[in-house]
């Protein structure tokens, strides 16, 4: 035996110069098996790597063939650190022993804790005493003991697993959950971890008990297996629990199964085909059921009628290169509420729209092609009158194209916009905006088939006059090509309308249309400043000469995209103040306002625009009649337009608060508003929002049908939430309609969450505006970091109830 203090060269370079660096290289590089499935046993190394070797003493003991360090150990070997008081080899046995305060950190950070590690030096038996495990992401293991066999089973008995961080000033205090077991078995062949006799603690109080679970290894991202079961239900379906299994494939591919039972409906089906590939992804999605008690739901609805019900869906996206992409979103049902009635998850929009695209981008051009239609998930039948699904267009296809060259043009610059689309529509729809019923006399879809095409070029160049006025000269041309195959019922709607009206009806197969626009925009910004606040104020004003639009005051082009007309101060300085092709503005127009911005040195900020518009000559288009009326009730059907404004205030304190609003021209009287203030704090936040929209109804014998709403709308939002107690907050919400005095909307909730657990609880309620009927709904979730989520949505009616 030989003895040898070695604090003299304690930062000596080891490397191959003795049996026991080969020793330690061996113990800290464990066969590749092993160190892929156990990220903290073993770390791979490098061959070539050094060892630096730190202890007081270091043994040799001939007679025993054993090799030991004594008294704060340390070995440093290719960034992965043993620390022990004690650690020895016997190479006769090729076990490695290490005792007193053991403590392991490999390359990526995780730390190992121990008493005692006694293994063989390949890893492929040995016993751990008294193991703590912590990972670099925040997820923390313990066992009393810990032991290996045959280089690919690990047992550790009574493991405890968390993924929350121990209490610095009271470390024994238990986590807020953890898993507790009587043995936790490692295989790393099978890749599995296995719980037996284990029980889920919250705050150290067992809640759950289960004999035996498995899961996947912390080193597998897929595999296959159960999911977290899933609860929900309604009054309709009863009460559902769902079991999802998840089966991996290949690492490109996989699928899962959603079986679901509902207490009233039966057994629901489902699944779900995923695959990815370099440049993109799809996924295809199946579902059914037989329907055990249709009789449930609301008698002459869909739900009610069909005891077959199933649907397949699918969507898809793939970068064609980083410019092009191609995708779709589409979905068939055996009939048109079966995904919304059982929420098959991104099928289930009370609108969904079937879509196949292809698009393009660079820079400042664009390109858009694609062929849809939205299909309506709705529970009326089709024969009833205020059904929309059969009214909705195929739209095959909607093209737009936007060019903008990177050169000057004359100076400035040059904008080219083409649009197409082709529609056909297999049921009129008359029906009426918002339900209204004196409406009905509107064509807001014709039967049959109709088709434009539209190409425009715009070009404008700025100019800076002496005193910093800015000038901007515009020219436009544009031209419409527009083709139509309506149906008998169709021509004779838009008769009807005509004569309703007081117009000329014009129906023809195809119709030709153009429109030049000459303009000037003028700007003038003044700056001006204070030791404490700089502010701009900027007067604005433009002009458009342009023809009156061809067949503006005779019925027969349809207006498809240009139905949603508002006027408001984001839309006071716009060319063409329609929303679509559809409509074109015609005549000379005159937009005057200000715009104001300040800046204040206390991190305050105010922002304003107002302003008004002129029709100056020709025929206002906003008050020419179209199939739809878009103009009438818009605040622009007057030579001189109704006043509209808006205001912003931002703060460093959390404040701010925003309004805008439009005021009739002669009486100022309002006409629609929109005020939003809101305040924030860390620990507390409240927003509240006042809505008003006028009635856009006839008042007189002569004005035209109802645009938009028939009544005034009137209503104001709050929601607010306060967080006390570090984790904890409570939140709540309401709608209150101000014209039918009812609170249509209200939710309440609480909630903890911190770094590895997050729990909600929201009880709310809707309230019909005309029938008063209640539909009440609760709504749960549980996150535990690692784990998983489960519960129910919030808005889905979980055991809802109908008053």
């Amino acid at each position: 035996m030989c003895a040898l203090n070695s604090r003299s060269a304690r930062h000596a370079w080891l490397a191959g110069a003795t049996a026991l660096a080969c020793v330690f290289a061996y113990t800290l590089a464990p066969d590749q098996a092993w160190a892929q499935d156990v990220d903290f046993e073993g770390a791979q190394v490098s061959e070539d790597a050094e060892m630096l070797l730190e202890a007081d003493t270091l043994v040799y003991d001939n007679d025993r063939n054993t090799v030991t360090a004594v008294g704060g150990v340390q070995i440093d070997y290719d960034g992965n650190r043993l620390v022990a008081q004690r650690v020895a080899y016997d190479r006769n046995t090729r076990k490695l022993i290490a005792t007193g305060a053991v403590e392991i950190v490999d390359r990526d950070g995780t730390k190992i804790y121990s008493d005692e590690i006694d293994v063989t030096d390949d890893f492929r038996d040995g016993f751990v005493n008294a193991l703590r495990v912590e990972t670099t992401d925040k997820t923390y293991f313990a066992a009393e003991s810990a032991e290996r066999r045959s280089g690919t089973v690990t047992t550790f008995n009574r493991g405890i697993y968390t993924a929350c961080e121990p209490c610095e000033e009271k470390p024994d205090k238990p986590p807020i959950w953890r898993i507790k077991a009587q043995k936790i078995i490692w295989n790393g062949e099978a890749k599995t971890v296995r719980f037996e006799r284990a029980r889920f603690e919250m705050f150290g109080f067992p809640l759950a008990f289960l004999p035996a679970f498995e899961v996947a290894d912390p080193t597998v991202k897929r595999k296959s297996g159960f999911l977290i079961p899933s609860y929900q239900g309604s009054s309709k379906l009863g009460y559902g629990v769902q079991v999802p299994y998840y089966l991996a494939l290949s690492p490109t591919f996989d699928a899962t199964f959603y079986p679901t039972y509902y207490s009233k409906q039966g057994f629901l089906g489902m699944a779900e085909w995923r695959q990815r590939f370099n440049n993109g992804a799809y996924d295809i999605r199946i579902a059914g059921i037989r329907q055990q008690s249709p009789e449930e739901f609301d008698p002459g609805t869909v739900d009610s009628r069909e005891k077959f019900r199933g649907m397949i869906g699918t969507k898809g996206e793939f970068q064609i290169n980083p410019r092009w992409s191609f995708g779709w979103d589409v979905l068939a049902q055996t009939d048109k509420n079966f995904s919304r009635t059982y929420s098959i998850d991104g099928f289930n929009q009370s609108v969904h729209r079937s879509q196949v695209y292809l698009t393009g981008l660079n820079d400042r051009n664009y390109f858009d092609l694609r062929a849809y239609r939205f299909e309506v998930q709705e529970r009326l039948l089709d024969a009833d009158p205020r059904s929309r699904s059969e009214k909705q267009p195929w739209v095959l296809p909607s093209f737009d194209y936007s060019y903008t060259p990177d050169e000057a043009i004359a100076g400035g610059e040059l904008n080219i916009d083409v649009n197409a689309q082709s529609l056909y529509r297999r049921e009129l729809d008359r029906s009426g905006w918002q339900g209204s019923g004196d409406s009905d006399a509107l064509v807001r879809g014709t039967e049959g088939w109709n088709g434009r095409v539209t190409a425009e070029a715009e070009w404008k160049r700025s100019f800076i006059a002496p005193g910093g006025l800015m000038l901007t000269p515009l020219l436009a041309a544009r031209g419409d090509a527009i083709g139509t195959s309506y149906s008998g019922l169709s021509e004779a709607a838009i008769a009807d309308l005509a004569g309703t009206l007081g117009v000329e009806d014009d129906i023809r197969s195809a119709y030709f249309r153009s429109m030049a626009t000459a303009g000037l925009e003028a700007r003038w910004p003044i700056l001006f400043s204070t030791t404490s606040s700089t502010h701009v104020l900027e007067p604005m004003g433009q002009i458009f000469a342009r023809p009156d639009a061809a067949y503006q005051n005779r019925l027969g082009i349809p207006n498809e995209d240009a139905q949603s007309l508002v006027f408001d101060a984001t839309s006071l300085f716009e060319r063409d103040k329609f929303s679509g092709f559809d409509r074109i503005e015609g005549g000379t127009r005159a937009n005057l306002g200000v715009r104001y911005s300040g800046a204040f040195q206390n991190g305050w900020g105010l922002h304003g625009l107002a302003g008004q518009s002129y029709h100056l000559a020709g025929d206002n288009p906003f008050a020419s009649p179209d199939l739809v009326s878009a103009g009438a009730y818009s605040g622009l059907e007057s030579d001189r337009s109704d006043y509209v404004a808006m205001v912003g205030l931002t703060t460093p304190v959390g404040l701010s608060f925003s309004a805008g609003g439009r005021f009739d021209e002669d009486s100022f009287e309002m006409r629609r508003t929109d005020l939003t203030a809101g305040y924030t704090t860390r620990p507390f936040s409240i927003v509240g929002r006042y809505s008003f929209i006028e009635a856009q109804a006839p008042e007189e014998a002569g004005d035209p049908p109802a645009y938009g709403f028939d009544s005034d709308r009137q209503e104001v939002q709050l929601s607010a939430s306060a967080r006390f107690f570090e984790n904890w907050r409570v939140f709540g919400s309401g709608t209150y309609d101000l014209e039918k005095d009812v609170l249509v909307a209200r939710s309440i909730g609480f909630a903890y969450d911190d770094e590895c657990f997050a729990y909600s609880f929201t009880v709310s309620e809707t309230e019909n505006r005309d029938t008063n009927e209640v539909d009440r709904s609760f709504g749960f979730s549980i996150s535990l970091r690692t784990i998983g989520d489960f519960g129910t949505a919030s808005n889905s009616p979980f055991a809802s109830s109908r008053l």
